[in-house]
């Protein structure tokens, strides 16, 4: 299907996409794609650097005529969240993503697509390779490791770039220009739990909850989605209260940027409970079903018998354990209530795994109020920190102030205006991006962000609308031409 990519307009950027794709590149995994990068600057002769973190800076003189024009960085991220399907069989390690294009959608079969940020990245290669197209002196700048820490943005060193002004190509709505995001810190909390032996007279069965739609944890958190990490704690919850239920082990969730679509228990019954489990469960798929049909109609419970595990959790320590991951804030936390629509703070139940005498809860904070980020923090750690466990704040970064009067802001805003007859949305947004950090280092650089259509990021629904794709290429050549 590939081919077929290849043949979209403007052929130089899915060509690039459609390359890109065929490098596997998981965050903190990005050796491949960051020699792909450097080779691909060093064959076009342009001055090429990889600092000592894995980030990528090409340099492009301006073409003719445009020497003296301001130098103009163009900044996206290498990594791509690896996610699948549970059916689907996929080594993201040695294949390469299968492209599918539908009517006016490419998305990929059963995985992610790799659009978040592979897009703004073939753009930027395209811009590099291109022999005709007017722009301003350029620096691209591919960042590593932005889906779980930004890593890469926070080791960039001052004085790396000249650049005045910065395009991060890295949103999801084409008719937004946005100035501004949420900071983020990964909690994560660990601990060991007491075993017991099975009991006698349980039976076994392995329960999970699928098909529910995720999503990205930050641009889709006020959506209303199920939280898979949730549901199956709920069910565990309640199957406890009324039958006895025992878990052996719980496998929740993947990434935490990625709202959680399935999770997986090995659960134990009395025998006398077995026919009114497999009705319980029965009926609560229904209900299931019928509160989340808007925003995941996929939902489903699958349910079958399996071999009796060795142990179960202790049973003090999985009253702890369930009622701590009930107690655990997840989705909107507040509102802002300076702008309208956005979300200020916001908290992420990504992972859950107990197994073998040991658990680990992982979430990811998001707030645009630094304080009040660290304020919902504390709240998780108290939770579960009720319960034994070590709890650890790692890889926090800032958020991005918005600086609504820089000059590229109202330049892009006036350009979007006349292109496009409508008044573009110049907003901020509660995802993590790297403007923030990047800031950091570089506190007189105007930034501001833009992409094309990207629907179902982090999940394996990602798609990218390809009439958006074109809207988004013109809007940036023409950028550069009048910046």
């Amino acid at each position: 299907m590939a081919k077929n990519i290849r043949t979209l307009e403007p052929k130089a950027l899915w060509n690039h996409f459609a390359d890109l794709n065929s490098v596997p590149r998981a965050s903190k995994k990005e050796e491949k794609v960051i020699a792909f990068i450097e080779a691909f600057g060093k064959d076009l002769g342009l001055k090429t650097v990889v600092d000592d973190a894995g980030n990528v800076i090409i340099k492009k003189p301006a073409t003719k005529g445009m020497e003296d024009r301001t130098t103009i960085v163009l900044q996206s991220h290498l990594d791509m969240v690896h996610q699948k399907n549970a059916d689907t069989t996929f080594d993201f390690a040695k294949q390469g993503i299968n492209m599918i294009l539908d009517g006016d959608w490419v998305h990929a079969d059963g995985t992610t697509l790799g659009a978040d940020n592979g897009i703004g990245v073939a753009a930027i290669m395209a811009l590099l390779s291109s022999t005709d197209i007017p722009h301003p002196p350029l620096e691209a700048l591919f960042t590593i490791d932005e889906e779980t820490g930004m890593t890469g943005a926070m080791a960039l060193q001052g004085g790396m770039l000249d650049g005045k002004i910065m395009l991060n190509l890295d949103t999801e709505d084409d008719d937004e220009l946005t100035i501004g995001c949420a900071g983020g810190v990964d909690v994560t909390a660990t601990g060991d739990y007491p075993a017991e032996d099975v009991p006698d007279g349980m039976s076994s069965f392995r329960i999970g909850i699928r098909g529910l739609t995720g999503g990205h944890s930050g641009m889709d958190i006020h959506k209303g989605r199920g939280n898979a990490n949730k549901l199956m704690n709920r069910m565990l919850y309640q199957a406890d209260q009324k039958m006895g239920l025992r878990i052996a082990s719980i496998d929740g969730g993947s990434l935490r940027n990625a709202i959680p679509r399935e999770s997986f228990a090995t659960v134990l019954i009395p025998d006398s409970q077995e026919a009114t489990f497999r009705q319980w469960v029965a009926t609560k798929q229904t209900l299931l079903k019928d509160e989340h049909r808007t925003t995941d109609p996929g939902l489903n419970l699958v349910f079958e018998a399996t071999d009796t595990p060795k142990q179960v959790l202790g049973e003090d320590f999985q009253y702890d354990l369930l009622r701590a991951c009930y107690a655990c804030p997840n989705g909107i936390y507040r509102m802002s209530p300076d702008i309208p629509g956005l979300v200020q703070t916001s908290n992420n139940l990504a992972r859950v795994i107990v197994e073998d005498g040991s658990y680990t809860i992982m979430c990811l904070t998001r707030s645009s109020v630094e304080s009040e980020k660290f304020d919902l923090a504390e709240a998780i750690r108290s939770t579960f920190e009720l319960i034994g466990a070590d709890v650890e704040f790692d890889g926090s970064y800032p958020g991005w102030t918005p600086r609504p009067e820089a000059k590229i802001v109202k330049l892009m805003a006036d350009l979007y205006r006349k292109r496009y007859k409508e008044e573009p949305k110049v907003n901020a947004c509660h995802a993590g991006l790297e403007c923030g950090i990047l800031g950091t280092n570089y506190p007189k650089m105007e930034m501001i962000s833009f992409g094309p259509n990207i629907r179902g990021a982090h999940s394996p629904d990602e798609k990218v609308q390809v009439s958006s794709v074109q809207k988004f290429w013109g809007f940036l050549l023409e950028t550069l031409e009048k910046v």
